[in-house]
């Protein structure tokens, strides 16, 4: 999906002729790709099974990243509905994965900044969100705050969350910024894959050398707000500048550890345990191409395979990202990726246990954002798995609620009790800083 856009242009020639000595990959086989998989179940251990339903319908259960909001906005897509193939999340899905509180991720593609329109298709993906939470009100509670996620717990329903997937959305406007905190927005990812204006990306060019001054006032006062500093997708520098201005605890909505998979979207284990000093979580990422090294070969046959296609669909669709974005999906998920076990993905959890504390690591899955996802972890119906596997490993039932979702509770809370220290007016005591808008030619 969207994280594989870059992905498949990197040493595109060399691909082309690798793929052209091998034989062609098997065509996609619909029952790898069902949301309905549970490795475990065939020899699962029934009592520890039935501790880890205990332990996960009633622990406060969060996810960091979800892009279902992308086919919400497109297509009007109904949670109430069976969600349009090869997406996976829906309201009968989250309830069943245990789910208290869901940030829907506000994707804006790199098309919007060279042809405009960052902050309307933010302001669009928003009123998705809305609509949601209008259409569904016995299930949805609309959520900003830690309290807001434990109520949605009492009642029973899904915290409703926002976050912001792209700094390119403020357009270098804070005051933008500040309008999207009061529409409810809560984190914001300082990148997407794309560089911007003020801050470099892991997978873009890297021509600040992490954030400029404007970045850091970005930071600031996103501090000020209390809205989330996420550093999913930064470069490194990026990240360390963001860890020496940031006055709270920030995220990594959805990362893994970079020690058990070199791609440059993961987190280095130098940087986890900064991050642990800072007080901060990183919620681990489930996409295979992140977590598993036997998927990267895999993944760059498949891009070369699929190639011609994908390049005949943005010819097709030149002007319509959405579009594109939507067709390669499809044409993504009919060719899935040899399978990962969900153990790896619980190792990527144990090793920032291991390095950066227990009370900094929690889950962002990236659902609907990827198309693969491993055995067991599918899609937010799965979430009960995680829970099994981490009792298998010996995890105490105080550690796994952290991991599900106290840990990020507690940066929250401290992110909020920060702003209502150092703020009280959004706009009064706002900075006016700004980038110069680029010159026109007359």
């Amino acid at each position: 999906m969207k994280e594989k856009i870059f992905s498949r242009r990197i040493a595109l020639v060399a691909l082309i002729l690798f793929a052209l000595l091998r034989p062609a990959l098997p065509q996609g086989n619909p029952a790898r790709t069902t949301h309905a998989s549970s490795p475990a179940s065939a020899g699962r251990d029934a009592r520890l099974w039935r501790e880890a339903l205990r332990i996960h319908r009633s622990a406060i259960v969060i996810d960091g990243h979800n892009d279902i909001t992308t086919p919400m906005t497109n297509d009007n897509y109904d949670l109430g509905g069976d969600p349009p193939a090869p997406y996976r999340t829906s309201l009968a899905r989250l309830k069943k994965g245990g789910m208290t509180g869901e940030f829907f991720s506000l994707y804006v593609r790199p098309w919007y900044v060279e042809h405009g329109g960052a902050a309307r298709r933010t302001l669009d993906m928003i009123d998705s969100v809305y609509r949601a939470i209008e259409r569904h009100p016995n299930d949805l509670l609309f959520a900003t705050s830690a309290a807001d996620i434990r109520r949605a717990k009492q009642q029973g329903k899904v915290a409703a969350l926002m976050g912001i997937e792209g700094g390119q959305a403020i357009e270098n406007s804070l005051a933008t910024l500040r309008e999207f905190y009061r529409l409810g927005v809560r984190y914001m990812t300082l990148t997407w894959n794309n560089t911007n204006d003020w801050a470099d990306a892991a997978r873009g060019e890297h021509i600040h050398h992490g954030l400029t001054d404007f970045g850091k006032e970005v930071v600031r006062e996103m501090n000020r707000l209390g809205m989330l500093v996420d550093v999913a997708h930064v470069s490194d520098e990026t990240m360390r500048d963001a860890l020496d201005t940031s006055k709270v605890p920030i995220i990594a909505s959805h990362s893994s550890a970079r020690a058990l998979n070199d791609h440059p979207r993961n987190i280095p284990d130098d940087l986890l345990r900064r991050i642990a000093r800072n007080g901060g979580i990183v919620m681990v990422n489930f996409y295979q191409v992140f977590i598993d090294p036997n998927a990267a070969q895999p993944n760059r046959e498949r891009s070369a395979q699929l190639k011609a296609q994908e390049d005949e669909i943005e010819a097709r669709l030149k002007n319509d990202p959405e579009r594109i974005a939507e067709e390669e999906d499809r044409l993504e998920a009919q060719h899935p990726l040899p399978p990962t076990p969900i153990s790896v993905l619980i190792d990527h959890i144990d090793h920032i246990v291991k390095v950066a504390g227990i009370d900094h690591v929690g889950l962002g899955a990236d659902f609907d954002g990827a198309v693969d996802m491993p055995e067991g972890a599918r899609d937010v119906s799965d979430l009960p798995n995680i829970t099994y596997e981490l009792l298998k490993r010996g995890y105490s039932e105080r550690d796994v609620r952290k991991i599900l979702g106290e840990n990020f509770l507690r940066v929250f809370g401290e992110v909020e009790a920060y702003a209502r220290r150092n703020g009280g007016r959004v706009s009064g005591q706002g900075s006016l800083r700004r980038i110069p808008p680029p010159m026109v030619n007359r």
